[in-house]
């Protein structure tokens, strides 16, 4: 079973944490408590395959600026989120792409799945299909609307981001140890 770190980032208050509760424990918590930091663990099983996934759910990037850069360090793949209610923070998560793509070293095939929190309040609505088809293709990244309280696409979320992390970090083959030339005693 391969073991992956995915590490979640977004403004405060968009649903981070609900999307990561729903998908860790298959509960929605609709009371907003501002997260500092937690990691999950779960075995997913993504085309027939196990997976290991540590998920770490982190406080609003505009909180802790100094923790983004080590998340960004440890992290494989990142969901990252903007609230579908609040069109300001869909610029932090360009604002955190860009930051991800510079301290991984412009490797731009790091695996990244964006993720429009709260699609069931419609009503509420400020970003629209247009701008997410926009910067979908712009960036060229996997985007999700999803609800953590109706449990739209969530899981769709971290199975793309565990297909994209299986092709960009293939498993390694096991170092085969160079066996010790055998001496030979000869007696004379």
């Amino acid at each position: 079973m391969r073991p992956f770190n995915v590490v979640v980032l977004g403004a405060g208050g968009v649903g981070k944490s609900a999307l990561t509760v729903r998908f860790i424990k298959d509960i929605f918590v609709d009371t907003y408590d501002p997260t500092i930091e937690e990691a999950y663990r779960r075995t997913v099983n993504v085309d027939g395959q196990l997976s290991s996934l540590e998920v770490l759910d982190t406080a609003g990037a505009d909180q802790f600026t100094s923790l983004i850069e080590l998340y960004i360090k440890s992290g494989l793949g990142f969901v990252l989120v903007f609230s579908l209610t609040q069109e300001a923070s869909l610029k932090e998560v360009d604002y955190l792409r860009q930051q991800i793509y510079r301290i991984k070293d412009g490797d731009t095939s790091v695996p990244i799945v964006v993720v429009g929190t709260k699609a069931d309040l419609s009503n509420e609505r400020e970003v629209h299909a247009t701008t997410i088809k926009t910067l979908a293709s712009r960036w060229g990244l996997a985007f999700y609307e999803t609800s953590a309280k109706r449990n739209w696409h969530v899981t769709d979320v971290f199975e793309d981001l565990v297909r994209q992390m299986r092709s960009r970090y293939p498993p390694t083959s096991p170092k085969k140890k160079k066996k010790k030339p055998l001496h030979s005693c000869i007696i004379m």
